[in-house]
């Protein structure tokens, strides 16, 4: 158990993912700027009208892009081990909580499952006319490294960080995939449909 300063947002952070961000409010330059002189993470919480959630990521400073003079900050930050908030705490301009890690079962997926996951993921850019990110199946969290790249929405991403087992998590995500793939062909099915003949038959 350990405290940490949090940062809530509206977005999920998984582990081995980059995001940038956009520091502008004095209390996060504050938070920000302290982890930057110690080398130390912080942690990103999704936050929406329901409240903050249980669980976050450690998110690490990986490069600074930008600092203007009134102090803002443009960052890219990294996903790092998963955590749940055990008790939020005060005393700082910015929320704090004591923490604790979130640690994975012992539970993995076949090499079925994951290859049906890879081909779903596959599927999807193909569809959207995008090329696949490479996939490390060796290193790290295969499901991880596919949401990075997938845009399903906070809430959905939030479950999957959830999840503590790589197995389930793979399953859920070759299901979502799967969805998704079917509905961009879809919908890239009508703008082509549209674009001949200026009308849209009903599938």
């Amino acid at each position: 158990m350990r405290e940490i300063g949090l940062f809530p947002l509206g977005i999920v952070l998984l582990p081995g993912e980059q995001v940038p961000l956009h520091i502008f409010e004095p209390r996060y330059r504050e938070l920000i700027g302290e982890c930057l002189e110690e080398g130390a993470p912080f942690g990103l919480v999704f936050a929406d009208e329901s409240g903050l959630r249980e669980i976050g990521t450690e998110a690490e400073v990986v490069e600074v892009l930008e600092r203007f003079d009134d102090g803002r900050l443009n960052i890219v930050v990294e996903g790092g081990e998963r955590f749940r908030l055990l008790e939020l705490t005060d005393g700082r301009a910015f929320a704090t909580a004591e923490i604790d890690a979130l640690l994975d079962e012992d539970e993995h997926p076949t090499q079925a499952e994951i290859e049906r996951c890879l081909a779903a993921y596959q599927r999807v850019t193909a569809a959207a006319g995008e090329e696949a990110e490479e996939v490390d199946t060796r290193e790290g969290s295969v499901a991880y490294q596919i949401a990075a790249h997938i845009d399903f929405g906070a809430p959905e991403k939030q479950t999957l960080l959830e999840l503590t087992s790589e197995r389930e998590r793979v399953v859920r995500l070759a299901g979502l995939l799967e969805r998704a793939a079917e509905t961009v062909r879809r919908e890239r099915e009508i703008r082509e449909r549209a674009s001949t003949n200026g009308r849209v038959e009903p599938l």
